[in-house]
């Protein structure tokens, strides 16, 4: 006899990921295959998803946990989750055209005119999203670049969907990755004909729209010699990787919650379609009916980790390969030796979202001694990528707080998960910036185990939420007066660092269309009507 256990796929930003979970919600095996995103050559901005890269990598990383449970365990059902916006456009015969990562930015120009021409704020007002990296501009550049790929273009599916269609040829999506296309109307969760009239898409080749946690079909032969999984294994509707990783600790309304990866997502769960007036965060669906949830996007918090670990200490990295520590818990362990400020290092990243006009500056760290490393070292370039990333969470909680009349911070207390809650310093960090006692739950891998409560749905099984914390953070009184300090000057020096940007310094990321159209007016919190 073998024990059941239920399998998620993450295709995340930075690396595609299969993790299995059995009945009682313990991780039982894991395997990862980093990936990268390549420039699109002649358009600034721009990558591309290689879904023959992916998949190989996806089928690599199923395939070792397939191996690693053979004999002990059997995979009882699949779900997928991914990052959003991200799409994949088929042909008749379901062959892969053309794909993109969530990160693509090289639709600039369309993204304009769409702000320019008044559709943008359409989108807002139907589909509860800016058209910076979504795919009204991506569709309108493959028509003006690629036109014949929309000739050919039979089927469309987020990336969550195209994991989903590799393992069963079936074609589907679900509201949650669904909606980041900015082609749903969230009062309705499902497609908006409007909307792909509008962009100039014909809406035959957009698919079904299910619910999460329904089967959509089973593993195929061909998927099954890729990956060692039975031929037949269930596969469930997942979705994407924020609303996964809030249904992985059921998250409430009442609550912010900060989900910790690659990005950083600060959150709230709610009951109506409520679109920010002043166009600053986004909505999407949630994972249940009825459900909405209302976002902040932190850009690249945690990247900007992983690029300082692997540029900078080599020697946490070698700690980590004997056996020590993880690199980060090393590096966090410098950090922690620094007070709060960061003794004046300042990490100038990235800002808070601001969806029509977000301007980022050139990534820039200022502050520093160069006449004392020990006070302004890797430790303090490390706490500094840190606060950076917590203020913006800061800033975020606030706007939930303003659009939600206060909703949102009813508790006083925020949840922290994902990758980044697995440290010890970043969660005191967040609890002196916002105020809120801090959560933590015991879910690091949140979104794929939100994945694989879906997958257990939908084979009638029921896996519990991680909605325990495992820690909770409550900052004095004395280092929330220091991170008050420190991140007025925090903002003052990000405010003025705009100009290096000016003086022609690349920033960090400038989404496309980040510009208010002219005359655009703003009106009082917004519920979407139907836009069909």
């Amino acid at each position: 006899m073998t024990t059941p256990v239920f399998l998620a796929i993450d295709a995340g930003t930075g690396s595609a990921r299969a993790l299995a979970f059995d009945a009682d919600g313990r991780l039982v095996a894991h395997a990862h295959r980093e990936w990268s995103h390549a420039a699109v050559e002649g358009h600034p901005g721009g990558t591309v998803f290689d879904t023959d890269e992916g998949w190989h990598a996806v089928s690599g990383a199923v395939r070792d946990v397939a191996d690693a449970l053979a004999g002990a365990y059997s995979v009882a059902s699949v779900a997928a989750s991914s990052m959003r916006e991200g799409f994949v456009l088929y042909d008749r015969a379901g062959v892969e055209l053309w794909a993109c990562p969530n990160t693509d930015g090289r639709a600039r120009r369309e993204a304009d005119e769409l702000v320019v021409d008044g559709t943008a704020d359409d989108i807002y007002r139907i589909a509860g999203d800016w058209v910076s990296i979504t795919a009204p501009a991506r569709i309108r550049w493959i028509a003006r670049h690629e036109p014949e790929l929309l000739t050919r273009a039979a089927h469309l599916g987020m990336l969550s969907d195209w994991v989903a269609t590799r393992l069963t040829g079936e074609f589907t999506t679900e509201p949650t990755c669904g909606s980041s296309s900015a082609l749903f109307d969230l009062s309705e969760r499902d497609w908006s004909g409007a909307l792909a009239d509008r962009v100039g898409i014909d809406s035959a080749i957009l698919p079904d729209v299910v619910e999460c946690g329904e089967r959509i079909g089973s593993v195929t032969p061909t998927a099954a010699a890729a990956t060692g999984l039975p031929v037949g294994t269930p596969v469930v509707a997942g979705g994407a990787d924020t609303q996964l990783a809030l249904h992985g600790i059921g998250a409430q309304r009442g609550r912010p919650t900060i989900v910790g990866g690659t990005f950083w997502q600060t959150t709230s769960v709610i009951d109506r379609p409520l679109v920010d007036p002043e166009r600053r965060l986004r909505t999407l669906c949630h994972v249940e009916p009825g459900q909405w949830m209302i976002e902040g996007i932190g850009f690249l918090s945690g990247l900007a980790m992983r690029w300082f670990r692997d540029a900078f200490c080599g020697d946490a990295v070698a700690a980590a390969r004997d056996g020590e520590a993880s690199a980060f818990a090393v590096m966090e362990e410098w950090a922690a030796e620094i007070p709060p400020g960061a003794n004046g290092v300042l990490a100038l990243l990235a800002d808070t979202m601001q969806a029509d006009a977000w301007h980022h500056t050139a990534p820039t760290f200022t502050g520093f001694d160069i006449t004392d490393q020990g006070a302004t070292g890797r430790g303090a370039f490390i706490r500094a990528i840190e606060e950076a990333a917590a203020y913006i969470a800061r800033d975020h909680v606030r706007i939930l707080s303003e659009i939600t009349s206060g909703a949102a911070t009813a508790t006083g207390e925020v949840t922290f998960t994902g990758g980044s809650s697995a440290g010890r310093l970043w969660p005191e960090i967040i609890a002196g910036t916002t105020g809120l006692d801090v959560r933590v739950t015991p879910a690091p891998e949140a979104t794929s185990y939100g994945a694989a409560r879906l997958a257990a749905r939908g084979v009638g099984a029921d896996l519990a939420p991680m909605s325990t914390p495992q820690r909770t953070i409550t900052a004095s009184e004395y280092d929330i007066a220091q991170y008050n300090r420190a991140s007025a000057k925090w903002r003052r020096a990000y405010d003025a660092s705009r100009g290096i940007s000016s003086a022609g310094v690349d920033p960090l990321f400038v989404p496309p269309g980040a510009a208010r159209a002219a005359g655009a007016t703003r009106s009082a919190t917004t519920i979407v009507g139907a836009g069909r």
